[in-house]
């Protein structure tokens, strides 16, 4: 028997960027709550049910969509949380240092909304969440093409959940602060939530209240609250998950 959008059971979830750091916690998570789970990434996996895909190629990226909706059979809940940093200011780079960012942190998460809703919007229901970040509303040196990227994503966000509404979907964002990734390691090998600059400004300088990174299975806790069936009411917004970060000056 079918089991309808609405009712209990396990959703149908994609999750980009699957392999390593937020996305891999949070596809671990859906997982662990019975969901059925399909991963697109750059990177293959031997042991998790990956699809890989280049998304910043849009012909890639579309393959590789169908290719794990189709594993899955349909779709009921797409989480963006593929993204890259590249280092650079208004000074320092050019629109060919910022396009391959807006093809992955951007482009890449808005073209996926569309797919899905085509997926979603038939049935009546559908979750999307989008991993901003945020630098989509404060932002830092030597990171524009990352920063234009996420306040984009941002708005994206929220256009498409006012479109998606009438037809069950909701859109939301988790934008975190400091998180223990791959992306938070400098060139040298050092992870700069442990660097001496980063204790004395943050820790010891109270500019993070909290005191501590966060883990990437404290991000993907929330976002399986928002893409779950028990929220029925919350779109078009953005949870901030700094420890505080954002809160002080």
């Amino acid at each position: 028997m079918t089991t309808s959008p609405t009712e209990a059971g396990p959703l149908r979830c994609l999750v980009t960027g699957a392999r390593h750091g937020i996305g891999a916690a949070i596809a671990t998570r859906l997982a662990a709550s019975g969901n059925s789970v399909v991963g697109v990434d750059i990177d293959p996996a031997v042991d998790a049910r990956v699809v890989v895909a280049d998304l910043a190629d849009p012909t890639s990226r579309e393959e590789g969509f169908a290719r794990a909706v189709a594993e899955l059979g349909g779709l009921d809940v797409l989480v963006n949380a593929a993204g890259i940093f590249r280092e650079g200011g208004v000074l320092t780079s050019t629109p060919s240092d910022w396009a391959p960012v807006w093809a992955i942190d951007l482009e890449a998460p808005v073209d996926l909304m569309r797919l899905a809703a085509t997926a979603m919007t038939p049935r009546g229901f559908g979750r999307i969440v989008n991993i901003t970040s945020v630098h989509a509303r404060v932002g830092s040196r030597e990171s524009i093409a990352y920063d234009v990227a996420k306040a984009g994503l941002e708005a994206a966000t929220r256009s498409a959940a006012l479109d998606l509404a009438p037809h069950g979907v909701l859109v939301n964002a988790v934008a975190p602060g400091f998180v223990r990734t791959r992306m938070s390691m400098l060139p040298d090998g050092r992870d700069e939530t442990e660097t001496a600059s980063f204790v004395a400004t943050y820790v010891e300088g109270g500019r993070l209240p909290l005191g501590r990174p966060a883990s990437p299975a404290e991000i993907a806790e929330a976002v399986a609250f928002l893409t779950g069936r028990d929220n029925t009411y919350i779109t078009g917004q953005v949870l901030t998950i700094d420890g505080g970060l954002t809160a002080t000056f």
